[in-house]
């Protein structure tokens, strides 16, 4: 389809999904564009729910979540506060899966993900 590929696809449990906002049990897939970037799709497990039900789920129609990789997420976490995001999750940096990664909601609503590229500790406890 359209020259993507798929590259990898997970479950997240509603136990990660939940208290991160993003409604319950999901399923992932990662497709790979042609031009190198990748696609991340996301499939609700449960039932879709209305536009009202809920400020955000992953069931709701339309876009409304976006995944940034980064390789140092602490500056990034430090400003969305006072660009007005919220953190979705407690605490605002979780590991999963031998990553760091934050849930935001920004001033319109969307979700966003931050992942830490590096995985590891965060750059204050590294040593080089």
């Amino acid at each position: 389809m359209i020259g993507c590929r798929a590259e990898r696809r997970s479950r997240v449990p509603e136990s990660v999904a939940g208290p991160a906002g993003l409604g319950g049990e999901l399923a992932v897939a990662w497709l790979r564009v042609p031009s190198g970037g990748r696609v991340k799709l996301i499939l609700p497990r449960s039932a879709p729910v209305s536009a009202g039900a809920a400020p955000w789920s992953a069931g709701r129609p339309g876009l409304s979540y976006l995944t940034f990789h980064v390789d140092d997420m602490e500056p990034i976490v430090a400003a969305l506060p006072g660009a007005g995001a919220r953190p979705l999750s407690d605490p605002v940096v979780v590991r999963a899966g031998g990553r760091r990664i934050s849930f935001w909601r920004d001033p319109e609503g969307n979700v966003v993900e931050l992942v830490d590229g590096r995985g590891g500790e965060p750059a204050s406890r590294r040593s080089n």
